[in-house]
């Protein structure tokens, strides 16, 4: 039997910390390991808990969110933990900083439960919580800050057709709609993505599209 994906949910609220938690651990795939109202013991659960996913609000006391989720999976961190960010307030508001800080989603608090779980499963399995389009809504609105970054495709160590894909994925477009756009099987964009991400250090298509950006391979 598979083990449970282990789960630390962060929620300075304590009403909603403990309906996350019954939630989830009301799943079989899924358990709750430690709970918590701010950064810091997030931070600090985290590194001695080691779940698999930290489910984490953004605005709780000692420490935010955004930078709990820097210290846990952003650039530098040796051994990143994956973090799914939802919060109460607007999507514009805090996306492009929970991406940049490393979360592999984002959710908001009003979305029923079983999008949670579902954004949940999503994250633990390596992919990201955002949709192709709205992957495709959020990082095109932002691209602007994204972009400026030294570099471009010259030095990006894949091959043309792993470019491809990577453009691809950064314009939004499913593993089933790049299959069709390149005329292969899905099972082979797969591979291809299961490459890019290996190749560029990166944890999830989230990053890739960020990376496609901060390299100007997409505009």
């Amino acid at each position: 039997m598979t083990a449970p994906v282990r789960v630390l949910v962060a929620d300075d609220q304590a009403l909603i910390r403990t309906g996350f938690a019954t939630i989830i651990d009301a799943q079989p795939d899924l358990e709750v390991v430690g709970e918590c109202g701010d950064g810091r013991t997030a931070v600090d659960l985290a590194r001695r808990l080691r779940p698999d996913i930290v489910v984490m609000d953004v605005r709780m006391p000692v420490l935010d969110g955004i930078e709990a989720t820097r210290r846990l999976a952003g650039a530098g961190v040796t051994d990143p933990v994956k973090v799914l960010v939802v919060t109460t307030f607007n999507l514009d508001e805090y996306v492009y900083e929970a991406l940049r800080a490393g979360a592999s989603g984002f959710l908001l608090k009003d979305a029923p439960p079983a999008q949670l779980l579902q954004g949940i499963r999503t994250v633990a399995s390596g992919a990201a919580l955002l949709a192709p389009e709205v992957t495709r809504q959020l990082v095109g609105r932002y691209a602007a800050r994204i972009r400026p970054q030294e570099g471009g495709a010259e030095d990006v160590p894949l091959t043309r057709r792993e470019l491809e894909v990577l453009r691809l994925i950064a314009d939004g477009l499913s593993n089933s709609e790049i299959a069709g756009t390149l005329v292969i099987s899905q099972e082979t964009v797969k591979t291809y993505v299961s490459r890019i991400l290996t190749k560029l250090d990166l944890r999830d298509r989230v990053q890739a599209v960020v990376y496609a950006y901060r390299r100007g391979l997409v505009a």
